[in-house]
């Protein structure tokens, strides 16, 4: 029996645009942001010199699609799951810590407490027992209102496979397909989230391409200024200084 049988099409695409609108403009805040000297006294500059780069465009271009790659993918990860499998599941935003979603059916009696995760590769040993824990505490809410009560680990993509070892667990994981037809009934809703995008993320090509465009001849630019010898050579002894030195 799943959490919800009956979604509604047009809060999903809601939720979707919202998510979409918020991951952009995060993103492009975040790009806007970047200063190139914080960046360089983390990176390895030993690694850019044994990678043969000559020009400041080189060592830009791998730091901005680096710093782009890592961005976005925890922007992503934060802003668009979980406004949709609320809005999917029918349920609530969670009060309590750790659990993103709280359902009550009614007709069941039953509370249903939902984590929301991107990725199953998200927890190791001791996050792991913190959600535990989390799922315990919700639980008790539960019980005072004389409720059944379902926790679940929701994995927004991807598959998760259960060992069968191990002391029974309070709580189910549930990974891309499985969890989405949890959530709603739908064993198709998974593929469908495709479809609710529609032409969305088509909107904000063009003002997320200004901003990489910008940041990149900026951050040339500033490279340039910083660690770049009078006739446009790359000062590798300055930089390592820089981001090595006393």
């Amino acid at each position: 029996m799943a959490i919800n049988n009956s979604y509604d099409e047009k809060a999903i695409i809601s939720a979707i645009a919202t998510a979409l609108d918020t991951f952009y403009s995060t993103l492009i805040e975040k790009i806007d942001k970047l200063d190139i000297v914080k960046v360089m006294k983390r990176k390895n500059p030993y690694l850019y010199r044994a990678k043969a780069m000559e020009n400041a465009s080189e060592i830009v271009e791998s730091v901005l699609s680096a710093f782009v790659s890592s961005s976005e993918e925890t922007i992503f990860g934060n802003c668009f799951f979980e406004p949709i499998a609320i809005a999917a599941s029918g349920g609530n935003k969670a009060l309590a810590e750790g659990i993103d979603i709280m359902i009550q059916d009614d007709d069941s009696n039953t509370i249903y407490a939902v984590a929301v995760k991107s990725g199953p590769a998200v927890f190791n040993a001791d996050s792991k027992k913190r959600q535990e824990q989390n799922f315990m505490a919700a639980s008790k809410l539960a019980q005072q209102a004389k409720a059944r009560y379902e926790a679940y680990i929701g994995y927004c993509y991807g598959k998760k496979k259960e060992s069968g070892r191990g002391r029974p667990k309070m709580y189910q994981e549930l990974a891309g397909k499985r969890f989405w037809a949890e959530l709603t009934g739908d064993e198709e809703f998974y593929i469908k989230i495709i479809g609710f995008m529609g032409t969305l993320p088509e909107q904000y090509v063009s003002s997320y391409k200004e901003s990489y465009n910008r940041a990149f001849n900026r951050l040339v630019r500033e490279f340039s200024n910083d660690f770049c010898r009078d006739d446009g050579s790359i000062d590798w002894e300055k930089l390592v200084a820089f981001n090595s030195g006393d």
